[in-house]
């Protein structure tokens, strides 16, 4: 397994809905985060895109040199960034973190939003863009002759990428999206596939559909996918921190942030929806998945639920069916970070050796300045 972790640009704190345990979003705390994280041996973190954001590229690249072996994986937004800075950004960015870019292709689920940046395309042409743009991305970061290129959407003449990325022929792509449309560029063009945490059966479905579209086009897939997690000793005390994350949910507020989603073209956002349809009864959508944070926040909604040995085991069902990579994220992200390692990391077969772990910081504090503290006997 990778694990990665969440930068959240967009805000942060103790409950959703309320600016009761709110905390501010400076360098110095996504700093904070991001050298955890790095510490800790996740394997990387996601950058969130969209106006409510900090810009992705200008957090990311701040975070460069704060951080050692992090990879950061940053979006390339089709229709509001050309396929040729784009290129250009990448290989920079590369360059510079030691192949250390991972790129996430958003093609944008708000109508709204995407017509106050000035895109005024219709679902499908977003991905007609989109297999373009990344037709035009990946052949001027794989070719060293300029390129002229003509299609619907766009068109280029004599583009080129001087000075290439470090990881070759390109960083790596990574793809959401649950629409037929969504589905078949990814075939197309990228190296991973993501999916929302949806339940077991609904991501084992999708994964068939996506591995044959990858199959019609001669190339195979990775699979990843975007949960929250909410992980305690014990499964009650999990279950009472899922609950006071939306303690200050009122009925209002969760009628407007639906207006909000169901205004949006997004299969995937959907999808999200569907399953508890606004309905604070209807949370637990499959065993130890809780669909309470889509209740007023937008794609990932759906958060792990229990004891480690409980959420380890959600996260292995999804790994027999293809998931490679988690990318996951709690409240608030700094301490979660923290007790997300510390409690699953030892239950997980992760893409590392137990010789990269710092062992002092792994004992625990020494007792009686001369005795190792031991294992606990039992989690009860």
């Amino acid at each position: 397994m990778e694990l990665f972790w969440f930068i959240p640009t967009y805000g942060d704190g103790r409950y959703l809905g309320t600016t009761n345990g709110a905390r501010a979003i400076t360098p110095v705390y996504l700093r904070q985060i991001a050298q955890a994280v790095d510490d800790l041996g996740y394997d990387g973190v996601l950058l969130p895109t969209g106006r409510s954001c900090e810009d992705a590229w200008v957090i990311a690249s701040s975070l460069i040199p704060a951080t050692q072996k992090l990879k950061f994986l940053v979006a390339l937004r089709p229709g509001l960034m050309s396929p040729t800075l784009a290129a250009r950004m990448a290989a920079t960015f590369d360059r510079t973190s030691g192949g250390r870019l991972l790129l996430n292709v958003v093609a944008g689920g708000d109508p709204e939003e995407l017509e106050a940046d000035g895109l005024f395309l219709s679902h499908d042409d977003r991905y007609s863009l989109t297999d373009e743009f990344l037709t035009v991305w990946r052949r001027l970061l794989a070719e060293e002759e300029p390129l002229d290129y003509e299609g619907a959407h766009l068109k280029v003449n004599g583009a080129k990428v001087l000075f290439p990325p470090q990881q070759q022929p390109h960083p790596p792509l990574y793809f959401g999206g649950s629409s037929p449309a969504a589905i078949d560029v990814a075939a197309k063009h990228a190296d991973v596939y993501l999916t929302w945490g949806e339940p077991p059966a609904d991501v084992e479905r999708k994964i068939a559909q996506v591995r044959a579209a990858y199959a019609a086009q001669g190339r195979t897939v990775r699979f990843g996918i975007r949960l929250h997690v909410i992980v305690r000793e014990r499964e009650e005390e999990a279950w009472e921190a899922a609950e006071a994350l939306i303690r200050y949910v009122d009925d209002d507020t969760i009628v407007k942030a639906q207006q909000v989603y169901s205004r949006m073209d997004s299969v995937g956002q959907r999808r999200m929806a569907s399953l508890h349809k606004g309905d604070r009864d209807k949370l637990v959508v499959a065993p130890n998945l809780w669909a309470g944070i889509g209740l007023v926040r937008g794609g990932a909604g759906t958060a792990l639920v229990g004891n480690p040995e409980q959420v380890s085991a959600r996260m292995r069902e999804y790994a027999a069916l293809g998931i490679e990579t988690f990318i996951l994220s709690g409240y608030p992200h700094l301490e979660e970070a923290y007790r997300a390692a510390e409690l699953l990391f030892p239950l997980l077969p992760l893409n590392r050796s137990g010789a990269e772990r710092d062992v002092i910081g792994k004992q625990g504090e020494m007792i009686a300045y001369d005795h190792r503290p031991g294992q606990p006997a039992s989690r009860a």
